[in-house]
């Protein structure tokens, strides 16, 4: 359905972005025709969008703000590229209003929306200003930055507590403090303001009412520049964690063919009201059964979108391309129908057993899941460092099925099926929280995991576990064999074991050998 079958209008994308997203859309840029350019760290050398690319330019340290957050290091590779736009993927400078001016005003093309838009809408304040009056509901609180305690004592004692001081440049979880009573305030300002400073440079703050419990439950968009608009459905995001998300789902088991419409018209009317255009995500909170009320906008790719491609057919990272290039859209809510049910785990480098930790090291046995109904998206390969410069994402396993229970059993056949030898990962937390009662019913909320759920850590070693290992070492050894084997003489000279080798199975080793 978005496939386009004229000859695309871009040659040329640079793609500013490393792992699972990178090679996402080195993969769309090569559906369409489109030349791809990868930028790496030092660390990323070896990495699978570098490899897949069809270009690949260096461009600093692992520190991100060296290299995958370095603007001119960007700009300056995209010129000796000779690359006409820049994807920034999410994340990084993905809703950096800046960098989107900085790649107009180089004559680049940014993948994403405006910086006008972004201005209007990147952070949670401007977009609460911009959408007060309209019919779009929004949380009970402030849509003017705070600026001291007593003014949002004055709020809170309006509104009533509980309440939430909120950073109006947070993201993440960050610049973020509950208010249950008036003694806490003060202390929970200044926790927000230095978070927030520290991590967006910015300290301006708002107050807002504290619903509990809440569904997370957002809105893809999709919009061109010739007034074409798609709202695809919605997901339901509430499995998370410190406000991170780490299970998502299309559709939402709470959302109703009533709801589903009002929420959609929403969502257009954020996208009217931004002057909205590329791929970008309205994000809600859904309390009292059927009421929602909106929570802010990410003007990117979301990194859960493949269960909306899944469900409802469509492919946002092509479609993201087309319409950069000034292609229509080409459909619209009428032609889009919803098929089956998607899940996503977020496999991270993380201890589930240890308040998920961050855990660094090397990879060195990595096996994907496969099978029907089955998708990952993963910037894994043998060999891979990983280290803290980076968010400890790894892999995104992605499962369809007809129903919800069809997807769910699916999805533990996936995670019963992926080995990572090497580090911690949290695919216990994902096969523990797929068997809990509470989630097959589809009964949870925000905060269900920390507050409701719990994962009891295993008696003794798992025998898949052990088995890996053990495979694990058998391929260690048996691609060391050539440098433990004595040599031999003919003819007078002493051969080597690599040269004893036939040579056909010479030649495989010495490819693999050169791809390392």
């Amino acid at each position: 359905m978005s496939a386009s079958d004229s000859k695309p209008p871009l040659k040329k994308v640079l793609i500013a972005n490393r792992g699972e997203i990178a090679l996402r859309v080195v993969r769309a840029c090569r559906d369409l025709g489109i030349q791809s350019v990868a930028v790496y760290s030092e660390v990323d050398r070896a990495a699978p969008h570098v490899r897949y690319a069809d270009e690949a330019y260096a461009i600093g340290p692992a520190e991100a703000a060296q290299s995958y957050l370095n603007v001119e290091r960007l700009l300056d590779v995209a010129r000796r590229a000779g690359a006409e736009a820049i994807h920034p993927g999410y994340g990084f400078l993905s809703e950096n209003a800046a960098f989107a001016r900085a790649c107009r005003d180089q004559g680049l093309t940014f993948v994403g929306p405006s910086p006008e838009t972004m201005d209007k809408m990147g952070t949670k304040l401007d977009s609460r200003r911009a959408l007060a009056g309209t019919e779009v509901p929004l949380i009970p609180g402030t849509t003017e930055p705070v600026h001291n305690a007593e003014e949002a004592a004055r709020v809170a004692d309006e509104i009533g507590y509980p309440v939430l001081i909120k950073a109006s440049a947070g993201g993440g979880g960050k610049g973020i403090r509950e208010v249950g009573c008036a003694e806490e305030l003060a202390r929970a300002i200044i926790n927000a303001q230095q978070e927030s400073l520290s991590a967006f440079g910015d300290d301006a703050f708002y107050v807002e009412k504290l619903l509990r419990p809440v569904r997370h439950v957002e809105i893809q968009v999709i919009a061109d520049e010739h007034g074409n608009v798609a709202t695809v459905g919605e997901r339901e995001c509430s499995i998370q964690r410190r406000r991170q998300k780490l299970i998502e789902e299309c559709p939402s088991p709470i959302v109703t063919p009533e709801l589903r419409a009002r929420m959609r018209a929403a969502a257009r009317k954020v996208v009217e009201v931004s002057g909205y255009t590329n791929a970008g995500t309205v994000e809600c909170l859904v309390y009292d059964n059927d009421q929602f009320a909106f929570l802010e906008m990410n003007a990117r790719l979301q990194v859960e979108h493949p269960v909306t491609e899944l469900v409802w057919d469509v492919d946002l990272a092509v479609d993201q391309l087309r319409i950069a290039g000034g292609e229509p859209l080409g459909y619209g809510d009428d032609d889009l129908q919803m098929r089956g049910w998607a899940m996503e785990c977020r496999v991270a480098a993380e201890d589930p057993y240890n308040q998920f930790l961050p855990s660094t090291g090397m990879v060195h046995h990595y096996r994907e899941p496969a099978g029907p109904g089955i998708r990952i998206e993963s910037g894994l390969y043998n060999g891979m460092p990983v280290s803290v410069h980076y968010d400890p994402l790894l892999t995104k396993i992605v499962v369809w099925g007809h129903n919800r229970e069809e997807a769910r059993r699916r999805m533990l056949r996936a995670l019963a099926e992926f080995r990572l030898v090497g580090l911690q990962t949290n695919v216990p937390f994902h096969t523990g929280m797929l068997q809990d009662a509470r989630f097959i019913a589809g009964d949870f909320h925000t905060d269900y995991v920390e507050q409701e759920f719990s994962l009891s850590p295993p008696d003794g070693p798992d025998r898949a576990d052990i088995a890996a290992l053990a495979a694990a070492a058998y391929l260690h050894d048996s691609g060391t064999w050539a440098q433990r084997e004595p040599s031999r003489e003919r003819d007078g000279q002493r051969l080597s074991a690599w040269a004893r080798r036939p040579r056909g199975q010479r030649g495989v080793m010495e490819q693999g050998w050169r791809r390392s």
